[in-house]
């Protein structure tokens, strides 16, 4: 039987989590919420009690701020998560597989090829990378066709959004179930028609960093005031609007806005090349900046920070789409 025409089971189920750091606790509680079962691998056995009880800890808030589903409860959804530092043990029955792994390919290489050796025929094999091509890692395995990657934004119990990128052996079944699986959790997946370096997010945050960077290191602007120009200015508006929408409604549309900016913003985008390095003299001016801001120390607090803003955010966006569907 092929695999590419073979559908995976999108039903709830046992969803295996590979890694039982930061990401790979976000990802348990979100499949938690969306009726499946949880269990979480670590080769670090050690780290396992520590996880579980961070999950269960992320469940008692979400349920706090009403972020849970109808009904649930985080005393009821933490009975459905296990452990395990046997792979063989997690994978086993699982419908979905989600790595969380550290930014390394060899290390991806190694973990993808120990969970084709034990897959069946039928599960997702699904990568949390931020930026690795799934062909790189995935290029000579038996079970090819079931990987993808799955990308989530940190922290993704608050923030939506998952890209999903398939590789180009990616079986269309597994990424349309992928999909489905993402948007049974309450996430906002989008998929990349290709592969590409740095996906999509990360090259439009990765565009973004490099302006930010460049007008300090030229001098034209404080570090401060970069980000005072996102916070309450683009931000503001990019918070429930994207670009070409934005775009859309400045002008009289969007053939107007082009006709209107377009030779501008081009005449701009010249100047914005080549990329600069990451380091020297404006690294430490922007470090600076940072630390009298936030100390080190304070960073876990602002941390802690941002997931009660983000979680009051998504309590506002929630009221502001359903306002938006009885309009």
């Amino acid at each position: 039987m092929e695999q590419a025409d073979k559908k995976p089971r999108v039903d709830s189920g046992k969803v295996a989590i590979i890694g039982s750091g930061l990401i790979g606790r976000c990802w348990a509680t979100l499949f938690l919420r969306g009726g499946y079962s949880v269990m979480l691998y670590d080769v670090i056995s050690e780290q396992l009690g520590g996880a579980m009880s961070a999950v269960v800890e992320k469940l008692r808030v979400m349920e706090k701020e009403g972020l849970l589903r109808e009904g649930q409860t985080a005393e009821e959804l933490a009975k459905r998560v296990t452990s395990s530092s046997s792979l063989k043990d997690a994978v086993e029955g699982a419908v979905y597989v989600q790595e969380c792994t550290p930014e390394n390919v060899s290390l991806k290489q190694k973990v993808f090829g120990e969970l084709d050796s034990l897959a069946d025929d039928d599960v997702i094999l699904a990568s949390s990378t931020s930026c690795i091509m799934p062909s790189v890692f995935t290029s000579d395995l038996q079970h090819k066709a079931q990987c993808i990657v799955a990308h989530p934004i940190n922290p993704p119990h608050y923030i939506p959004l998952v890209e999903v990128v398939p590789s180009p052996w990616t079986s269309q079944t597994v990424v349309s179930s992928t999909m489905d699986i993402m948007r049974s959790l309450g996430q906002s997946p989008i998929r990349a028609k290709k592969e590409v370096n740095g996906f999509i997010l990360n090259r439009l945050q990765y565009a973004l960093i490099m302006e930010a960077w460049r007008l300090v290191e030229d001098g034209i602007a404080s570090p401060e005031d970069v980000d005072q120009a996102v916070v309450e200015g683009l931000g503001m508006r990019y918070s429930f609007m994207g670009v070409f929408e934005t775009m859309h409604i400045n002008a009289d549309g969007m053939e107007d806005y082009c006709k209107r900016y377009g030779a501008n913003i081009t005449e701009v985008c010249k100047s914005q090349t080549p990329p600069r390095a990451l380091g020297g003299d404006t690294l430490a001016t922007i470090n600076d900046a940072m630390i009298k801001k936030i100390p080190l120390e304070k960073l876990k607090e602002k941390r802690e920070w941002r997931e009660q803003r983000l979680a009051a955010l998504v309590s506002h966006t929630a009221e502001m789409k359903s306002q938006e569907n009885t309009n």
